[in-house]
């Protein structure tokens, strides 16, 4: 794991939300974190962080410094969002995102 999305990780754990412990699943070369067995956030290898935020939310979340639209492989991941490390630099930005991706999250049914 790059040291960028190492540190990343690692920032993830300590700004989640109190009662909130999502299980760590390896994805996308990294660690995702899972909620009920839906991912809520992923560290990227260059430091920048993958959100979901549902389809509904997405307009709201491009509208955020940083943020663009998910594409593997040449396609757009619908629902998700990525959000460059220079927009998550402060804590308070990152934790801003986790809760985004949190309140999408629990509206889902658990897997």
């Amino acid at each position: 794991m790059s040291m960028a999305r190492e540190e990343l990780a690692d920032r993830i754990r300590t700004l989640l939300p109190p009662g909130l412990h999502p299980r760590e699943k390896r994805m996308f070369g990294g660690i995702a974190f899972m909620q009920d067995g839906n991912m809520l956030v992923c560290p990227l290898k260059d430091g920048a962080l993958l959100v979901r935020v549902g389809k509904d939310g997405m307009d709201a979340a491009l509208a955020r410094p940083g943020a663009e639209i998910m594409e593997m492989s040449g396609r757009t991941m619908g629902g998700f969002v990525v959000v460059s490390g220079d927009a998550i630099e402060d804590d308070e930005d990152l934790a801003g995102w986790i809760s985004t991706a949190h309140a999408f999250v629990r509206t889902l049914p658990p897997k």
